[in-house]
C-alpha cells in the first residue's frame, strides 16, 4: 500500500515549468536592470558636476537592483523578505512617479518600474517566492 501525502496549494513547491518560467523572468529583470546599470555609467562620465551625486546614486541602485533580480532568479525560495522588498521599493517609485506628475524622468522611470513591478509579481507568483518564509528544514529544494 502507498503513502498518499497531500499538500496544501500555499506549501506546495511550484510546478517545474512555473518555476523555470518565474527564474526567466526574474533573470530578465535581472539583464534589463543590468542594461540601466552601463547605461547610466556612461551617462555618470559625462554628468555635469551638479548631477553627478544624483547620477552615481541611481547607478549604485540600478546594480543592487540587477543582483537583487538575480538572486531570486537563482533560489527564489531561499531569500526570505527580498521579494517583498523589491516589489514594495519598484511600487513605491511607480507610485512617486505618478504623483509627481510632468517631470520627463519621472514618467519614463515610473512606467519602467510598473513593468518591473509585473515582471518581478508574475516570477514571484510562478516560483511560490513566499516559500521562502518557511522553516528552512522544510522543502529544503530551491
Amino acid at each position: 500500500m502507498t503513502a498518499v501525502t497531500a499538500h496544501r496549494i500555499d506549501t506546495a513547491t511550484p510546478i517545474h515549468r512555473a518555476d523555470l518560467f518565474g527564474r526567466g523572468l526574474a533573470a530578465l529583470a535581472s539583464l534589463a536592470t543590468g542594461v540601466a546599470f552601463v547605461n547610466g555609467v556612461l551617462l555618470t562620465i559625462s554628468a555635469s558636476d551638479d548631477r553627478l551625486f544624483i547620477e552615481g546614486w541611481r547607478v549604485s541602485s540600478f546594480g543592487i537592483f540587477a543582483a537583487l533580480f538575480a538572486l531570486l532568479a537563482v533560489r527564489p525560495r531561499q531569500t526570505a523578505g527580498v521579494w517583498e522588498v523589491v516589489l514594495v521599493g519598484k511600487g513605491a517609485l511607480v507610485v512617486f512617479g505618478a504623483l509627481i506628475g510632468d517631470v520627463p524622468e519621472a514618467r519614463l522611470s515610473a512606467i519602467i518600474d510598473f513593468g518591473l513591478v509585473a515582471v518581478v509579481a508574475a516570477a514571484y507568483v510562478l516560483c511560490r517566492g513566499w516559500l521562502a518564509w518557511r522553516p528552512a528544514t522544510t522543502y529544503p529544494t530551491r
